[in-house]
């Protein structure tokens, strides 16, 4: 009797074994999972389509990978502006599935002793670019999980390292190519760094004394409306309702540029054509119009990490 009791025992403890054991590498495996390559490529630059430079990127990707999928961001990023390749990735990275890998190559200071790294999201994205501040925004709204230095004597297409100027083709999409298609592991494309990226300062949203103070990180650049980072939440401690009157300043460093009042409104059909407006954009963030009108060209109100603008009733 107590042998069978025992045999029992055994036998729901080994039950319990295996579904522990199960659950470990079922939890195991979904964290894998959720950090999986998907050979998905997406590029972004500042090369334009003039020229066959973002063609030659492709080129490359596919020649690693004939089966792997290419996408683009853009490629109109102003020459040399950083701060907007790093709101272009932010904006548009967090709609694609995990373990898309991201290519963003606006890189001024090419060939010299940047860092050019791969970072890990901690929502599995995966962004291969150099580190000079364009991983700013990413690192900061879609965090860290890891950073990894590329190791160029192996991460590098063959025969290119008398090139010193374009590491898009040579390095990044070599690499992000490799990546994406599961040529080589996220660990196989270099050292460990420390969780931390190069970052460009620029003014957050805040409310004091009365006051929402942002930043113009960018610019809905066919309508020329202004767009800032004052998200509902912070534009809320004003307490103005839609139909109120907003005041606004905008400041370009220390210098005023802009100060009027707009209507804050849902929609641009809501005043008359060629009124001044205030309203949230797609990404739920306190933007500047007018309707059937460019706002930016009208007052010369631009973005940038150094542009802020202050909103009170």
């Amino acid at each position: 009797m107590l042998e069978t009791i025992s045999m029992r025992k055994a036998f729901i403890y080994s039950g319990f074994a295996r579904k522990s054991l199960f659950s470990v590498i079922l939890a195991a495996f979904s964290f894998i999972s959720a950090f999986a390559q998907n050979n998905t490529l997406v590029f972004q630059s500042d090369f334009g389509l003039k020229d066959g430079a973002v063609s030659a990127m492709k080129g490359v990707a596919v020649g690693v990978s004939p089966d792997i999928k290419l996408y683009d961001v853009t490629h109109e990023i102003p020459a040399y502006n950083i701060w907007e390749a790093s709101y272009r990735l932010v904006q548009t990275a967090p709609y694609w599935p995990a373990g898309t890998v991201f290519v963003s190559v606006v890189d001024p200071g090419v060939g010299t002793e940047r860092k050019s790294v791969v970072l890990l999201t901690k929502s599995g994205h995966y962004f291969v670019t150099p580190d000079n501040g364009t991983l700013t925004l990413v690192a900061e709204q879609m965090g860290i999980q890891e950073v990894r230095e590329i190791d160029e004597a192996v991460n590098r297409r063959k025969n290119s390292n008398e090139s010193y100027t374009f590491h898009g083709r040579d390095v990044y999409a070599y690499t992000g190519a490799r990546l994406a298609s599961k040529v080589i592991s996220y660990e196989q494309v270099g050292r460990k760094l420390q969780p931390e990226v190069v970052k460009i300062t620029y003014q957050k949203p805040s409310f004091e004394n009365g006051k929402v103070i942002g930043g113009i990180p960018i610019l809905d650049i066919q309508y020329g409306n202004v767009w800032t980072n004052i998200d509902k939440p912070t534009f809320g401690k004003l307490g103005i309702n839609v139909g109120g009157n907003v005041k606004v300043q905008v400041f370009n460093s220390k210098n005023k540029v802009y100060e009027g009042v707009v209507k804050y409104v849902n929609t641009f059909g809501e005043v008359r054509e060629g009124s001044d407006v205030g309203y949230f954009n797609s990404l739920l963030n306190f933007s500047l119009g007018i309707n059937m009108g460019n706002f930016s060209e009208k007052y010369k109100v631009y973005s940038g990490n150094e542009w802020s603008i202050v909103l009170s009733k």
